[in-house]
């Protein structure tokens, strides 16, 4: 398991047409990654103007016909974490590669989403708001023994529904790269490798938490190696001398995290496992949704049978970073089927329009500032400040509902439910 398994080259031939199944999912999912285009023309009501300060503005000519497919890169990194572009040069890239839609899945942070959404915004792209959460597999769920694994998670332009509950993870995760770091430059020390700290933080950036790739280019820099691979296969990598653990949290209780938080979970890069069955079992067994099978070199061999057997959703992405060089894949080189990227949407849009549901009524239950505030906080919005909870903000509540009735697809029975809670709340203030 693990071997490569490269598409044959084929010589030049006429396009095959799009089978039935193909064409039906090419329109669900241009229906979705471009919903001005894919709608009737809208009306020349106030709510629809203001609309248009949600949803991109190129959106219906960004959808140009032609094509049996929609690219779509789902693991991609800014410099929010370890990748070296920022979410608004990362999006750049994207678009100039033909990218439609982009996940951005930063190591235990969503701190780059606004601004990946505010970029994909002036190229008519759309961002799926994601991160990448470190984690430790142990069968017994002790700490400090396992196998460490990455969980990809996928939300709604909305967010994740319980941001606080996520957030509180992700930043003790953060706080133990900290820690972790410190302990990395220890044991370098004593193997004769000296790494300051100042160099490692000024790399990762002002408020990024440190990581293994941070370190790596410290040790480039000052010359103690010849590349970040190296870094990792003689010094840092799982096995490496200079390797420490942080504060991961067990893999089975972040899996079940994303679910409660109306997310999408996929298992990352599970090629580099030592075990992959048995995590991917587990892993499963706490409500795994889907598993990385392909890369830009094709699929690894064993994976996709590996998705089939425990009945998970076969994704990929080029797992961007930026760093350039030959043995980096560029953004958007991971072409999924189409009818894949219609089977992740069916799977996910009910779970994104639950999770805006919950964010809706708890606005209704406590329509505050702070409230209004985390619920816009993924979306391009026209700038509420000046608004307040009470009567403007229900002109906002409108605006988040009828831009996200149009991208995701809610009930309307659903939606006038939030609107009387809502219109209920706010009267009785």
């Amino acid at each position: 398991m693990g071997s490569r398994k490269k598409a044959k080259p084929s010589r030049s031939r006429k396009k095959a047409k799009p089978s039935p199944d193909q064409a039906v999912a090419l329109d669900y999912v241009r229906a979705w990654a471009h919903p001005a285009a894919s709608a009737p023309p809208p009306g020349p009501s106030a709510a629809d103007a203001a609309g248009d300060d949600f949803l991109p503005h190129q959106a219906a000519r960004m959808a140009s016909g032609g094509g049996g497919s929609v690219l779509f890169e789902l693991h991609s990194h800014s410099n929010h974490s370890d990748g070296f572009l920022s979410p608004s040069e990362l999006v750049e890239r994207a678009h100039r590669n033909g990218v439609k839609v982009l996940a951005l899945t930063d190591h235990d942070t969503m701190a780059g989403i606004p601004e990946a959404v505010s970029a994909a915004h002036r190229f008519g792209m759309r961002i799926i708001p994601g991160v990448e959460i470190s984690a430790l597999y142990s069968p017994r769920e002790i700490a400090g023994t396992g196998e460490h694994v990455h969980i990809l998670a996928y939300y709604g332009m909305c967010g994740p529904s319980r941001f606080d509950d996520l957030e509180r993870m992700l930043s003790n995760i953060r706080e133990g790269r900290y820690l972790r770091a410190r302990n990395m430059l220890a044991k370098l020390d004593r193997l004769k490798v000296p790494i300051k700290w100042e160099h490692v933080t000024k790399i990762a950036g002002e408020g990024v938490a440190p990581g293994r790739l941070h370190i790596a280019r410290a040790m480039v820099e000052t010359g103690h190696i010849e590349n970040i691979r190296q870094a990792f296969n003689k010094y840092i990598g799982d096995d490496g001398p200079a390797y420490a653990t942080g504060s991961e949290p067990f893999a089975e209780t972040v899996v079940q995290l994303i679910n409660r938080t109306g997310g999408i979970s996929a298992l990352a890069h599970p090629w580099a496992l030592k075990n992959p069955d048995a995590v991917i079992r587990a892993l499963k067994g706490a409500g795994l949704n889907a598993l990385e099978v392909y890369r830009s070199d094709g699929k690894v061999d064993g994976f996709s049978e590996l998705a089939e057997k425990y009945d998970l959703l076969k994704i990929g992405g080029s797992d961007f970073h930026g760093r350039g060089g030959k043995d980096e894949s560029d953004i958007g080189t991971v072409k999924l089927a189409i009818t894949t990227l219609c089977s992740f949407l069916k799977m996910a849009r009910p779970i994104w329009c639950s999770a805006m549901k919950d964010i809706l009524l708890k606005f209704a239950e406590e329509p505050s500032t702070t409230n209004l505030g985390k619920m816009v906080m993924f979306g391009e919005l026209i700038n509420f400040n000046g608004f307040s909870s009470t009567g403007s903000g229900m002109d906002i509540v409108n605006l988040c509902l009828s831009s996200w009735l149009s991208n995701n697809g809610m009930e309307e029975v659903e939606l006038e439910e939030v609107r009387l809670k809502l219109a209920h709340s706010v009267g009785k203030r």
